[in-house]
């Protein structure tokens, strides 16, 4: 009898779980937006005028073409796919197109997403010819049985898919070489030769490498975006880290570290020192707090980035969505290129730490 009681409890809580993420995919739902371009010491004076106008505009493309599909009343999957498009593109940010390099003078590449709706997900790692990974880790989840493809297997998906593919060179920019060359010299290690394909040499101001090396240590872009369903995903996208080894693989493909989304809490994308959010699985973390211990979303962000990681001497940050609409970022780094909107709100875009 007992054992029938027990049994009959679980399953009304389980019920009840339920209940609570389908009350959330109400039709009248308002959908939201946010999204992050990466996290680092970003700080007032340190950026041109100039250069903080560019990564002001970019992120508000970002935001206009998340805003264009979801006003649409197109899924959250469909807006991370065309707003992390444009940011694999733009040669501001550590993704596809303006990806770091690798010490082996590659651009080895990383994605993740994942449905808040029935907790699918894919992701890819070190691919190197896929113009937009986002798009194939997608395709992993859509089209296979599998969550996580890596290297050349991934590329095989890829074309059988019918993704687009192109030279490796198609990646290149000086900007991210020459950080290469300069870390892989502070290591005293050979610089590789410059890629197939790849223009030729052209000078780089050395200030400007370096403000961007401090700005673009946790070079990473992520969305988080809510329909009008009431359905939540976020998605994840970076080139790693400048002059990284071994086949090294950080956060940004770990689902539950790097990406996480579901309907009964929220969703997160980061950004960071990969090997921290791995160990503490970040993303998954803040919502549980949100659902299991009824945390607000800044609460939950707060305690995990400004408390828990930073006693691991992790850093980087995160943003994060609720089926309510509740937005939160929280980054324990001096800047976080990032913004967000709500239907029938002001778009916020924002860089540095002393701003909303």
């Amino acid at each position: 009898m007992l054992r029938y009681l027990i049994a009959v409890a679980l399953a009304a809580s389980t019920l009840g779980h339920t209940t609570a993420a389908h009350a959330q995919t109400d039709d009248s739902a308002n959908w939201a937006i946010v999204i992050h371009g990466g996290a680092g010491v970003i700080e007032r004076g340190a950026m041109t005028p100039e250069r903080e106008a560019e990564y002001r505009a970019a992120m508000a493309a970002a935001l206009a073409r998340g805003e264009a599909v979801l006003d649409g009343d197109g899924s959250a999957l469909d807006a991370i796919e065309a707003v992390i498009h444009g940011l694999e593109d733009d040669p501001l940010f550590n993704s596809g197109r303006g990806a770091v390099f690798t010490a082996a003078g590659r651009n080895e590449l990383d994605a993740s997403i994942m449905d808040g709706a029935t907790l699918n997900a894919g992701a890819v790692a070190g691919v190197t010819q896929v113009r937009h990974p986002i798009s194939l880790a997608r395709a992993v989840m859509d089209n296979s049985r599998h969550v996580m493809l890596q290297g050349e297997g991934a590329e095989t998906f890829a074309r059988e898919q019918g993704l687009e593919i192109v030279p490796p060179a198609w990646f290149f920019t000086e900007r991210r070489w020459a950080a290469m060359e300069q870390a892989l010299g502070a290591l005293g290690l050979d610089i590789p030769a410059r890629p197939e394909g790849a223009p030729a040499a052209a000078g780089v101001d050395h200030g400007e490498l370096e403000r961007d090396a401090r700005e673009h240590r946790f070079g990473t872009v992520g969305v988080v975006a809510l329909d009008r369903a009431g359905n939540i995903a976020a998605g994840t996208s970076t080139g790693g880290t400048t002059a990284k080894r071994w086949g090294r693989v950080g956060d940004s493909p770990i689902i539950g570290a790097g990406t996480y989304a579901n309907n009964a809490s929220c969703g997160v994308s980061a950004t960071g020192t990969g090997e921290y959010f791995i160990r503490l699985t970040v993303a998954s973390r803040v919502c549980a707090l949100v659902e299991l211990q009824g945390l607000s979303l800044q609460a939950a962000a707060d305690q995990v980035i400004m408390d828990e990681l930073r006693a691991l001497d992790g850093d980087g940050g995160i943003v994060a969505l609720t089926p309510a609409g509740e937005i939160a970022w929280s980054f324990n780094t001096p800047g976080m290129y990032r913004a967000r909107q709500s239907e029938g709100g002001e778009a916020v875009v924002a860089i540095y730490g002393d701003e909303d």
